[in-house]
């Protein structure tokens, strides 16, 4: 007998029909309602960036780029799965214009939040702080005060916030006189008041850091402002998904310590030396490099390592003397120990062949033998701390941190806890002892910055040829991490 099928009645026809018309509607919202600003980077794929050239921003070197705003916006595009492109205009005040206007998705360029930027643009979270600083070059007039200020002609960059700053102070000091000049970086503008062309400019106290490394005769005469915060520029429309995307980013990445890590990067190093040893250092270069520079490039290929590297490691241990001998009994230009020479096969550590050679390959050794988990730049620092006061107080103080909740593998923490291994309380319990352990901290650091001050005086042909370290994967194999196979003993 066949089977009759149900009939619908007319009311649950109407329900289906309102129900298919009621998908339509959804659907055809979904697919016709404007994408977000989030969306629209997500499909392009592309997350478009406004900076500008500088040592504190971003370095395009032929071999890979560098700057603490280019590492913080690949970080950012990287965690939205997007490509990075950098675009950079031919001057700094046409950034926040592109930004308003629409023509980039954000700025990320040393940018400081003011009371009039924020009615063009908006600004992310905040990361990094700076204080605007009249500068000037040792031996040269100097204002002491405000109301001398007003007796010398300013150069500022034009449209940086050191233009609105100093219009804000004309309102009390009606004779402030300044000059401003269009598409010129920090770096121009400074060295031209340590060339004597400029007599006075005014520069954010990090440009003025970063370039005292190279040019040492700088100087602050002044603080003009309270200090000021840095942030991400973003147009002021009121779709906000890309700022939030932005927020969520930062709070990430300062939550599990990558941006303190990052700052110690690029900052932590830049006011170790002093006058004196800068100047010390210049001299040096231009009197001793010349003579051992082909002895380190040849080793610095054989090792692949940079040749720069090698000479700011041999800069700290014998300021590049051959014949140097310290009061522990280490000598020559790499400051071997006898029986680190012994290992080495090295039989006269005064001969500087012996002595590079066997430096870079006791570095190299080094480098290699720290855990798989050390990623660069950190894993360059903390084979320089070995290479000062040995691997297994480096280890212990490795083993202090992880104790204090902080991480080992980074040279950010390790470095807070290194000096802890002169203090009884803390060397008893380890197992390599007493050592002074806030020296390979000066170390690393000193070698930083002569690093840093020989890339910036090589010639763009001998600067290109090895890349700093950076952020390239480490040697395929390496031995077991002894922080996890040696007790604690804290």
């Amino acid at each position: 007998m066949k089977r009759r099928r149900p009939r619908w009645t007319l009311n649950q026809r109407l329900e289906a029909l309102a129900f298919v018309l009621m998908l339509t509607l959804i659907l055809l919202f979904t697919f016709m309602r404007p994408m977000t600003e989030l969306e629209r980077t997500l499909v392009r794929g592309e997350l478009v960036v406004a900076t500008r050239i500088s040592t504190t921003t971003y370095q395009p070197w032929s071999e890979g780029s560098d700057g603490l705003e280019y590492d913080l916006t690949t970080a950012f595009a990287d965690s939205l799965g997007v490509r990075l492109k950098l675009v950079v205009p031919g001057r700094f005040d046409e950034i926040l214009p592109m930004v308003a206007g629409g023509r980039v998705d954000m700025a990320a360029a040393g940018i400081t939040m003011t009371r009039a930027r924020l009615g063009e643009v908006r600004f992310g979270p905040a990361y990094h702080q700076v204080t605007e600083q009249v500068v000037y070059r040792s031996g040269e007039p100097a204002p002491e005060s405000l109301d001398e200020l007003q007796q010398h002609p300013l150069t500022v960059i034009a449209g940086s916030s050191h233009v609105e700053t100093l219009a804000m102070l004309r309102r009390q000091y009606p004779d402030l006189q300044w000059e401003e000049l269009a598409g010129i970086t920090p770096e121009e503008l400074l060295r031209q008041v340590w060339e004597g062309k400029v007599a006075l400019a005014v520069a954010d106290s990090i440009e003025l850091a970063s370039m005292r490394r190279f040019y040492p005769e700088l100087r602050a005469a002044m603080d003009l402002s309270e200090p000021h915060f840095l942030a991400w520029a973003f147009p002021r429309h009121k779709d906000r998904t890309l700022i939030q995307a932005a927020e969520r980013f930062f709070e990430a990445y300062a939550a599990d310590g990558r941006l303190a890590q990052l700052l110690e990067r690029h900052y932590g190093h830049m006011e170790v030396l002093d006058y004196p040893g800068i100047l010390t250092f210049m001299n040096r270069i231009r009197e001793r490099l010349p003579r051992h520079e082909p002895l380190f490039r040849e080793a610095a290929e054989y090792y692949d390592v940079d040749w720069r590297l090698l000479a700011a490691i041999s800069y700290q241990e014998s300021h590049w003397n051959p014949n140097a001998v310290s009061r522990t009994g280490v000598r020559g230009l790499m400051m071997l120990t006898q029986a680190t020479a012994g290992q080495l096969g090295v039989q006269d550590r005064t001969d500087p062949r012996e002595s590079v050679f066997g430096g870079a390959e006791y570095f190299m050794n080094l480098h290699e033998r720290l855990p798989m988990g050390i990623s660069e730049p950190d894993r360059t620092w903390m084979a320089l701390a070995a290479y000062n006061v040995g691997m297994g107080h480096l280890h212990d103080a490795r083993r202090i941190t992880r104790a204090q909740d902080k991480d080992p593998d980074r040279w950010i923490d390790v470095m807070e806890h290194l000096p802890l291994l002169s203090q009884p309380n803390w060397y008893s319990n380890t197992r390599y002892g007493y050592a002074r352990g806030w020296e390979p901290v000066q170390y690393v650091q000193n070698i930083r910055g002569f690093y840093d001050i020989l890339t910036w005086f090589t010639t763009p042909e001998q600067s290109r040829e090895q890349r700093p370290p950076s952020d390239s994967a480490p040697p395929a194999t390496h031995p077991p991490d002894p922080l996890e196979i040696l007790p604690l003993g804290l």
